[in-house]
C-alpha cells in the first residue's frame, strides 16, 4: 500500500519534471526562433546584396548612356557656337565625333597583345578605327566589326599608342602601356626643354582622328632622359583596366576625309 508520504513525493517529482519540460520547451522555442531569425536574416541579406548588385549594374549602364549623350551634346553645342558667331575656334575633328555606349563582354589579360570585345556592332552604328573611351581615359581602338559585337585592340597592347599632351597647352608625346600593370603607361618623345611637374594631368592631344581632344588620361610620375634628347615619363593612369566594363565608342565621321588628305599630301612629297 502506497503511503501518503510516497504519494506526495511522487506528485512533487512529477510537478518538477513537468516544469522542466515546460521550461525546456521555452528554451527550445527560443533557440529555434533565434536560428530561424538568423537564417531569415542571411537569406534576406543575400537577396538585398543580389538586388543591389544588379541595381548597381543598371546604374552604371545608365551612366554610360548619359555620358555618351553629354559628349554628343557638347560636340554639337561647340559646333553651333562656332558656326553662329565665330567666337569659338572651330574644332573640325572633334565636332565630327558621335558617341555610342557599349559594354565590354570579354577582355584578355596578362598578354602583350590584349584585346576586348564589346556588345555593339555595325548594326548599332559601330565602325572600325573608332576610339573606345571612358570617363577616366582612352582604352582601345575598334579593330573589326560584326553585326552585334566588335573586336577591339586594348591600350594594354604593344601595338597601340595614344597621342597625349601634358597639361592644357603642353608638349605632345606618344603614350604607351608599360607592359606590366593595369594602371601604368609611359609618355615618350617629350623634348628635354619641356617644363612640367610631377602630378601634372595628361590629356588626349587632339592630334588624332581616332580620339577626341581633352580626355583625361592620368598624371605624370618619374621622368627619365632617353638618348640625351627626350624624356620618357611614367604615367599613373586614371583608368584601371582590371575593372573596365562600361565604355563609349567615339566615331569620327570626318576621319576618311582627313586620311584622304594626308595620303594626297604624302603622294605629292
Amino acid at each position: 500500500m502506497v503511503s501518503v508520504g510516497n504519494a506526495l513525493a511522487f506528485i512533487l517529482m512529477e510537478t518538477a519534471a513537468l516544469s522542466m519540460v515546460m521550461h525546456g520547451d521555452e528554451v527550445r522555442k527560443s533557440m529555434f526562433a533565434s536560428i530561424g531569425h538568423g537564417f531569415m536574416a542571411v537569406v534576406l541579406g543575400a537577396g538585398d546584396s543580389v538586388k543591389d548588385y544588379f541595381s548597381l549594374r543598371s546604374q552604371n549602364a545608365a551612366l554610360a548612356r548619359e555620358n555618351s549623350v553629354l559628349l554628343s551634346e557638347i560636340s554639337a553645342y561647340r559646333k553651333m557656337l562656332s558656326d553662329s558667331d565665330g567666337r569659338i575656334a572651330p574644332h573640325p575633328v572633334e565636332d565630327n565625333f558621335s558617341y555610342t555606349p557599349a559594354t565590354v563582354v570579354r577582355m584578355s589579360r596578362n598578354r602583350q597583345h590584349n584585346y576586348f570585345i564589346i556588345d555593339k556592332g555595325f548594326e548599332d552604328g559601330i565602325y572600325a578605327q573608332s576610339g573606345i573611351i571612358t570617363a577616366k581615359g582612352a582604352i582601345g581602338i575598334v579593330d573589326a566589326v560584326d553585326r552585334h559585337c566588335s573586336y577591339c585592340l586594348s591600350f594594354q597592347n604593344s601595338s597601340i599608342s595614344i597621342s597625349a599632351r601634358i597639361g592644357r597647352r603642353g608638349p605632345v608625346g606618344k603614350l604607351v602601356w608599360d607592359g606590366k600593370t593595369n594602371d601604368r603607361g609611359t609618355l615618350k618623345e617629350i623634348p628635354l626643354q619641356t617644363r612640367f611637374s610631377r602630378g601634372d594631368t595628361v590629356w588626349t592631344s587632339g592630334h588624332s582622328s581616332i580620339f577626341p581632344t581633352d580626355i583625361p588620361l592620368g598624371i605624370t610620375g618619374e621622368a627619365r632622359i632617353m638618348n640625351g634628347s627626350t624624356y620618357d615619363i611614367d604615367i599613373n593612369l586614371f583608368e584601371n583596366f582590371s575593372s573596365v566594363r562600361y565604355v563609349t565608342v567615339a566615331y569620327n565621321a570626318g576621319r576618311e576625309e582627313i586620311m584622304g588628305l594626308e595620303n594626297l599630301v604624302e603622294g605629292l612629297e
